[in-house]
């Protein structure tokens, strides 16, 4: 069967690397975790909204000093406190009686053709920057949107009573001015501070404002804490849990599939099995039902199955440092524990506690599933056996039989489950093959840093990098890439990521991962479900979040801490 070609994503032309301002945590990492303690030092005190800035510094100062953080933070802290203070305020009051007010310069100044007027910039949307997805997305929803920035409109707008609640992007110095006025009014109003301070083609945390601007109290999931959520499904897998739910090991082979069950693995299948079917419930928070604990640990036994039986197609040895369960007990074996955990699956889909209906839907859906899966990887052996380049369609295409099915599989299980209707499982579906390529992507982007650290060649597969690489590259040169990729031509390694930092493939493949982000986004636009709506949008954060921190970049790292101590010396 043919590969499917779907085209690829709309990117927005590149921004210049540009430094954060140094009153800013430098990396995604140290900011997630600066506003994570926030949102914990919030709900631990009681403190009321509104507070005057220098007590909210005060606090912002105990809560820097406690955990660690350059006092240079304090301000932003103090922001990211008062955000918490007021959260369930805004999620309370309805988008309609909201202002998002979005700073000018987040638009590409250069090539912008945007017009102003007296209350500020008339997007032209051209797709250039962030700007026109968020002023659509916001109005559509019933906000009222201003691309402007400035104290005195702000005060205007909150005099004519119209507004009850702003969620705003500046840089820190336009935000401290206009809390005064906010404070003033007593206006609930989340702030998210630009990257840069000097206006001019600047950056923000995009998840900060989609989170904030999807926050309604519609949402029971909203206060939900999706780490603990997954720190509970992880113990789905201890040995204990396991003979409780599956029964007690008898045979070898179980015993076997029982242990590669309980390897430590990142879980997010299961995870999302959970998540999307307590998001279907009338209270989200309830104990979780031994019924999605069994389909949770079905998908697992899925995923599970699919890596002994990759590690055999595929040849390795190890993964992720530890020896592979065919070199450890011989490729027969594994293939019947592969099977094993197979049939595993199907058995706990098969004996849930559910309306009939609903087990015949997860059982067609786990088996349509494993047939795409097997497709996908069908595809990477087909290319193994006779190397030959592909358009970077085809390898796209690729991704959405490999990856995106497991996550769909896991998603649209979860709320087969929960007895979700028809029209959900369609977002699903759309929503699965965005991550799933989205996911691919960056897991590739981050085998090949590792590589390129390691000072080894990258691996000889359909990846998306080698595709845009060979497309970017010259007569002579697109030649040299394809030998390169397909094995007929051997160079030192350093020379193969040199070429491919060059063909600029890294930059581009990096660009189409976050453009599979925002399909993804956008694919929950006209979703009623507020509870499914609000938890897949914070999912994907959370799953991309953690993948930036395990596979950043040392390089990236040491230059970010260079710039801190500039910072930090300039500050002093």
């Amino acid at each position: 069967m043919p590969l499917p070609i779907v085209p690829l994503p709309k990117v927005m032309p590149p921004r210049p690397e540009r430094p954060v301002q140094s009153n800013i945590p430098q990396t995604r990492e140290e900011r997630e975790k600066l506003r994570s303690l926030a949102k914990r030092f919030a709900a631990e005190t009681d403190l009321v909204p509104p507070l005057p800035m220098d007590e909210l510094q005060a606090e912002a100062r105990v809560l820097c000093e406690r955990n660690g953080f350059d006092p240079v933070y304090d301000e932003v802290a103090a922001l990211l406190i008062n955000n918490e203070l007021w959260r369930e305020e805004l999620a309370r009051v309805p988008y309609e009686r909201r202002l998002l007010l979005l700073p000018k310069c987040m638009r590409v100044e250069e090539h912008c053709p945007a017009p102003f007027d007296e209350l500020g910039l008339l997007c032209k949307k051209c797709g250039m920057c962030s700007i026109e997805d968020l002023q659509e997305e916001a109005e559509r929803m019933g906000y009222a949107v201003l691309v402007a920035e400035g104290s005195p409109l702000v005060m205007a707008i909150i005099e004519t009573g119209q507004i009850d609640a702003i969620v705003g992007v500046s840089c820190l110095n336009v935000l401290e001015r206009v809390y005064t006025y906010m404070e003033a009014a007593a206006i609930p109003g989340i702030a998210i501070p630009l990257l840069q301070d000097d206006c001019l083609d600047t950056n923000v945390d995009l998840d900060w404002i989609w989170d904030s601007v999807h926050l309604t109290s519609d949402d029971k999931t909203r206060r939900l804490d999706l780490g603990a959520l997954r720190d509970e499904v992880r113990t789905f897998f201890d040995e204990l849990a396991l003979k409780e739910l599956l029964g007690e090991p008898e045979s070898e082979t179980e015993k076997l599939g029982y242990a590669y069950l309980a390897e430590a693995g990142k879980r997010w299948r299961p995870f999302l099995t959970v998540a999307i079917h307590q998001a279907l419930q009338d209270q989200p928070d309830l104990e979780l039902s031994d019924d999605i604990k069994k389909v949770a640990i079905a998908v697992e036994c899925f995923h599970k199955a699919s890596l002994i039986h990759d590690d055999i197609e595929d040849g390795d040895a190890t993964r992720d440092g530890a020896e592979t369960l065919h070199a450890k007990e011989g490729v027969p074996v594994a293939l019947n524990v592969g099977d094993y955990l197979l049939g595993e699956g199907y058995r706990l889909l098969a004996e849930t506690d559910v309306p009939a209906e609903r087990r015949v839907e997860m059982m067609r859906l786990a088996a349509l599933g494993h047939r795409t899966l097997c497709l996908g990887q069908g595809d990477d052996l087909a290319f193994a056996h006779q190397p030959k380049p592909l358009r970077a369609t085809e390898v796209v295409s690729i991704f959405r039989r490999k990856t995106a099915p497991a996550f769909e599989i896991a998603l649209r299980l979860g709320a087969a489950c929960a007895g979700a209707p028809e029209a959900l499982h369609e977002t699903l579906s759309t929503y699965s093959d965005a991550l799933g390529v989205a996911y691919q992507i960056r897991d590739d982007l981050g085998e090949l840093r590792e590589a390129r650290e390691a000072g080894e060649a990258p691996e000889l597969r359909p990846t998306l990098v080698w595709a845009l690489a060979r497309e970017a590259a010259k007569k002579a040169e697109k030649k040299r890439v394809t030998e390169l990729w397909t094995g007929e031509r051997q160079e030192p390694a350093e020379d193969i990521h040199r070429l491919l930092v060059d063909l600029g493939a890294e930059k581009r493949a990096d660009e189409l991962r976050q453009a599979y982000e925002d399909e993804a986004i956008r694919s929950l636009r006209l979703l009623e479900n507020a509870n499914v709506k609000g938890l897949l949008r914070r999912v994907l954060g959370k799953i991309f979040d953690e993948l930036q921190i395990e596979g950043w970049c040392s390089e990236h790292e040491a230059r970010n801490a260079a710039g801190r101590q500039v910072g930090a010396a300039a500050a002093g």
